[in-house]
C-alpha cells in the first residue's frame, strides 16, 4: 500500500502569515519544542513565512517579561501580547504598554487560565482592547465567547471554532464585520467554503497542532486562487499590518 502524500496535494501552497503560533511550553503537560528557533523553523518546513507569536509564559506566568520575548523575535515573527485575563487590572495595563509600543494584538487564553465568557474581566479587557484599536486573538468556544465582544465594533479572530459551530459563528458574524476566524478546525468537506472569504485566516497552532492539516484542507478547497491567497496571510496581513 502506498503511503499518503499529503505534500503532492498541498502543491505549492506558501502561506505569507500564519494567525496562531505560540512560543514556550506549558507546564502540566508534554509538548513539542517551544523554543523560538524551534517553532520557527516548523513554520519554515510548511512554507509558512511568518507567525502571528505569542508566548505561552505570558499568558501562563509573566505577562511582561513574555511578551518581551516576542517583542524580540525579528522579522519572521509578528508579535501578538498576550494577556492574563485572571488579573484584568493588570491586562489592561499590559495591553496600554504593548500599544504604546506599537503592537497590533492581543491574544486571551480562557481555557489555559480557567475563565468564562461572563466574567467581569473578559468584558472589561474587551471593552479596553476594542477602545485601543487592538485586534484580538482569542480561545475558547465561539458559542460564548462571542458575546464580551458584541456591540464594540471591536475586530476579534475566533481561534478555536470548530466546524460543528460553524453556522453558530455565521450568525453572530453576520451582526458583526469584526468577528473573524481561524481556519484551523473547519476541516469538514464544505466549512471553508461556507465563510466569506475575508472572514478567514488560516491558523496552525504550531507547535501545538499538526499544521499539515490546516494546509491539506486549504489547498484542496474550493476557493479561488485570490481567496486562498487572501486566507493564507493576506487577511492577517491586513488586520495585523
Amino acid at each position: 500500500m502506498t503511503a499518503f502524500d499529503a505534500s503532492r496535494l498541498i502543491g505549492q501552497l506558501e502561506v505569507t502569515l500564519d494567525v496562531d503560533v505560540l512560543v514556550g511550553e506549558y507546564p502540566d503537560r508534554d509538548g513539542p519544542p517551544g523554543s523560538p528557533p524551534a517553532v520557527l523553523d516548523v513554520l519554515a518546513a510548511h512554507r509558512v513565512r511568518a507567525g502571528a507569536v505569542a508566548s505561552l509564559r505570558a499568558a501562563l506566568f509573566d505577562m511582561r517579561s513574555g511578551n518581551d520575548e516576542v517583542l524580540a523575535l525579528g522579522t519572521r515573527a509578528v508579535p501578538v501580547g498576550a494577556v492574563d485575563l485572571r488579573d484584568p487590572v493588570g491586562a489592561v495595563r499590559e495591553a496600554e504598554r504593548l500599544a504604546e509600543l506599537g503592537v497590533r494584538a492581543v491574544r486571551l487564553f480562557p481555557d489555559e487560565q480557567g475563565v468564562e465568557a461572563g466574567f467581569p474581566s473578559v468584558r472589561h479587557v474587551a471593552r479596553k482592547a476594542a477602545a485601543l484599536g487592538l485586534v484580538v486573538l482569542t480561545g475558547g468556544d465561539v458559542r460564548r465567547f462571542w458575546q464580551p465582544f458584541a456591540g464594540l465594533e471591536a475586530t476579534v479572530v475566533f481561534l478555536d471554532t470548530h466546524f460543528y459551530h460553524l453556522g453558530d459563528f455565521l450568525v453572530v458574524a453576520a451582526d458583526e464585520p469584526g468577528f473573524h476566524t481561524s481556519t484551523r478546525l473547519l476541516n469538514s468537506p464544505d466549512a471553508l467554503e461556507t465563510v466569506p472569504a475575508d472572514r478567514l485566516l488560516y491558523g496552525s497552532r504550531t507547535p501545538h497542532y499538526e499544521p499539515v492539516v490546516p494546509l491539506l484542507r486549504l489547498a484542496t478547497s474550493g476557493l479561488t486562487p485570490e481567496e486562498i491567497a487572501a486566507v493564507a496571510g493576506g487577511n492577517a496581513r491586513r488586520l495585523l499590518g
